[in-house]
């Protein structure tokens, strides 16, 4: 008994530290800074929960309905990841030409909770791949609930690090505004071109 309590502490441990470097949230806070910018603090703080809150739904519904819903719909991985990293490219272009003003319409600020920031940005691929992978090895009720706990665990960590951040908005004023929409935008940039490469060496070695 004591040997699987061990084990499930390490598959615990394993999971959390594992989607925490996959999902990235220091990585994510210029993004989040960059799309928040203009908003005030309780709107940022509620933005940062729904974010994490959206993460985690994307990710429990592939944990419990991934393989179903990707072999019904006859999708690969490597497709729905270089959908996310086409998805992605389009908005760290509008972050690079400018387009996080305060010009931005109530619908879509409303919805940048979901995308990008909830998914592809901390849901991505990687995140979906890794849970449904844990997932497979969670065969003990200690390990099923040492997962949960992970996954829990790593959202609350995602929030607290995105409303932890918006602090830095009052010291950076407009013109850091501006700087850090450009850096998010060339960072996100980035993430999407390597996803679509990692997407296409897939469909090429396949």
């Amino acid at each position: 008994m004591k040997a699987i309590q061990v084990g499930a502490l390490t598959f615990a441990i394993q999971s959390f530290v594992t989607l925490f470097v996959i999902m990235d949230p220091p990585g994510a806070t210029p993004i989040f800074l960059a799309l928040v910018a203009h908003k005030t603090s309780k709107e940022r703080r509620i933005l940062a929960i729904k974010a994490a809150s959206v993460s985690f739904s994307v990710i429990t519904l592939f944990a419990l309905f991934g393989r179903f819903i990707l072999s019904y719909l006859n999708i690969s991985m490597a497709a729905l990841q270089a959908a996310g990293a086409l998805l992605l490219l389009l908005i760290s272009l509008d972050l690079l030409t400018g387009g996080t003003g305060s010009g931005k319409s109530q619908s879509k600020d409303a919805n940048i909770a979901l995308v990008p920031l909830g998914t592809p940005l901390l849901a991505g691929p990687g995140a979906i791949v890794a849970t449904m992978i844990f997932v497979q090895g969670a065969n003990t009720t200690p390990k099923i609930l040492g997962l949960i706990a992970a996954v829990v665990g790593v959202h609350i960590a995602i929030a607290a690090v995105l409303m932890a951040s918006t602090t830095i908005l009052k010291v950076i004023k407009e013109a850091g505004v501006t700087l850090v929409a450009r850096i998010a935008g060339l960072l996100l940039a980035a993430i999407a071109v390597q996803m679509l490469v990692d997407a296409v060496r897939v469909f090429i070695l396949a």
